[in-house]
């Protein structure tokens, strides 16, 4: 390649003149409480029991104090482990005590609304009784909230969902098991019934599920492969960001496996397996180690970390920017045990097309440059 001065190859340090969206994205909650299997949990709604509280179930603790909820749904909740009393959860027998901090948590931001079913098209890849598995298409969020209160894919699962009455999209014990950020594309399954989510929840906390990712990343790892290890937990710096920490018992454990798929010299394409499923996980990782995801904004990807000063260079690395206009992550393979069968299911989408044009643009100008 024709090379003038070079831009840096080492680690890019935080950016503190790097331009954020003033909304967040989805998955960007800071959760409120932790299960035992390691689910993030949401607070919806809390209660304090005042200091004249006599001895009382907290199943009818809630239904006293909750419109339009009944005493079994209080008791599903409690059945799923979403009624928290002063940190933990608890069943629907457990007797409230003057003082106690009775909290409804689930497995999702709080919806400020009732969830409207939305005519949104959806790339289903497989659907059966328990399961439906969806790849979702870049720019789609998945949950509502932080503004984005429509055309997200719950509202199209809604919709989807509209004429069976066994399946709530508000009911968290059934809908989706996990998340991929709103400019990811790619797979994620969705429960259809309490038992699948109850299985595929345990398959994902017990890390025998199988998610291969694709991404165009700055730069080229010395090693073809390796692993990544880091603890994972919110930038301190800036709340929209998730960060590596250093200081131990900080942060949540957190690995990714990478191999490189094939190298262009300042940028390379690299699957990542996932070991765990931590917030922005794969693009804290690679901009910890240096080579954060190509166009990444909130990450720094979106400038240009390797390569020459040439014009003509920075005019192709903003054309590639405009063929894939969100960082180059997708989530490609997702594989699982059938929760009703036990059956091992593979699934694998392609590449979008934005992102397979970024990666044949690079595979043509390391050809031309050679």
């Amino acid at each position: 390649m024709m090379e003038e001065e070079k831009y840096p190859t080492g680690p890019q340090e935080e950016s503190e003149s790097l331009k954020l969206p003033e909304v967040e994205e989805e998955a960007t909650d800071e959760p409120s409480y932790i299960t035992e299997d390691g689910r993030e949990m949401f607070e919806h709604f809390r209660f304090v029991a005042d200091k004249g509280q006599a001895l009382l179930r907290v199943d009818k603790f809630l239904v006293d104090r909750m419109e339009k909820t009944s005493r079994n749904r209080i008791q599903q909740a409690a059945d799923a482990g979403c009624i928290i009393v002063n940190g933990k959860a608890v069943k629907s027998s457990y007797k409230v005590k003057p003082g106690d901090v009775v909290s409804i948590v689930m497995d999702r931001p709080r919806y400020e609304f009732e969830i409207i079913a939305e005519e949104i098209p959806l790339d289903i890849v497989y659907e059966d009784a328990d399961v439906l598995v969806v790849n979702k298409p870049a720019g789609l969020v998945v949950h509502p909230g932080h503004g984005n209160y429509h055309g997200t894919l719950v509202n199209a699962l809604a919709w989807h969902f509209k004429d069976n009455p066994e399946y709530d999209v508000n009911d968290p014990r059934m809908g989706l098991v996990h998340r991929i950020d709103k400019d990811t594309s790619g797979l994620l399954v969705v429960a259809k019934t309490p038992d699948a989510k109850t299985s595929l929840g345990e398959q994902f906390f017990n890390k025998t599920t199988r998610r291969e990712y694709v991404a165009v990343i700055w730069g080229e790892f010395p090693q073809k492969s390796g692993t990544i290890t880091g603890d994972i937990a919110r930038n301190p710096r800036n709340k929209l960001q998730m960060a590596v920490m250093t200081e131990p018992g900080i942060g949540k454990h957190a690995v990714t496996h990478y191999e490189e798929i094939e190298s262009f010299g300042y940028v390379s394409v690299v699957k990542c397996r996932l070991e765990t499923g931590r917030t922005h996980q794969i693009r804290v990782h690679m901009k910890h180690m240096g080579h954060p995801l190509f166009n990444d904004e909130r990450y720094g990807g979106n400038e240009i970390l390797r390569g020459t000063t040439f014009a003509k260079y920075r005019q192709f690395v903003a054309n590639c920017m405009e063929t894939c206009p969100r960082q180059a992550l997708h989530a490609r393979t997702l594989g699982f045990k059938h929760p009703r069968t036990g059956i091992e299911m593979n699934f694998e989408c392609e590449i979008p097309q934005d992102m397979a044009k970024l990666i044949e643009k690079w595979r043509d100008y390391r050809k031309n440059n050679d």
